[in-house]
């Protein structure tokens, strides 16, 4: 039996994804978290008496994003194989969840059964991909690539980044991310300056044109 755990912050989510894996005779989850806080607290009550086969991660939470999740998890040496299963496109977030240690991504607007695969595939200890990341991988590697200007952007730039982006202000984003509200005004900064940007209001209309946000 594959056990998995849940995490992601939207409880009707959850739900989707767990009734979506309750047809799977081989798979079970064996708990639910809304947060990184949450999940730390399962995986320490779990513990090695009931392992966690698969973590499902959210990539856009409140607090510890899915990829500030991912560099934890590998820093902490926990050997748990995590499928990211988000709403942005393979093309702005696939590779660089990979890069920080994912085992798969799945789209959720995806096809039910895509998940169920992505499942088994990630607990056998293989990584998973759809047609659309390997495309995107091979291009990597036999072309040239003109990288656009936000994959220079750390990990936490590019999550504050969207927060902007999705209106929420710099107190707000400073309160979420349990970080001071100096910590988050460098990091626009940054951002700013390794975007070529002015403003909120230009972070903003980059972030939809380049698919971070919806419109």
């Amino acid at each position: 039996m594959i056990k998995v755990i849940l995490c992601d912050d939207h409880g009707l989510i959850r739900r989707g994804i767990r009734d979506t894996l309750a047809d799977a005779q081989d798979i079970e989850v064996i708990g639910e978290a809304g947060d990184y806080t949450e999940l730390r607290g399962l995986l320490h009550t779990l513990g090695k008496d009931n392992p966690c086969d698969v973590l499902v991660l959210d990539i856009n939470m409140p607090g510890r994003s899915g990829l500030d999740v991912l560099h934890v998890l590998k820093d902490e040496g926990n050997p748990v194989r995590t499928l990211i299963v988000s709403m942005y496109p393979e093309d702005q977030y696939a590779i660089r969840a990979l890069k920080a240690g994912a085992y798969g991504y799945v789209n959720k607007g995806g096809d039910p059964a895509t998940l169920v695969q992505a499942v088994r595939t990630v607990a056998q200890g293989r990584k998973y991909v759809t047609p659309e990341i390997a495309q995107m991988l091979v291009e990597s590697l036999t072309a040239p690539v003109t990288e656009q200007a936000h994959h220079k952007l750390s990990d936490r730039e590019l999550q504050t980044l969207v927060m902007i982006a999705s209106g929420k202000r710099l107190s707000d984003i400073a309160e979420e991310l349990m970080l001071s509200p100096k910590t988050v005004s460098v990091y626009r900064a940054r951002m700013l300056e390794k975007l070529g940007l002015s403003n909120n209001s230009e972070l903003t209309v980059y972030a939809i044109r380049n698919g971070l946000v919806a419109s």
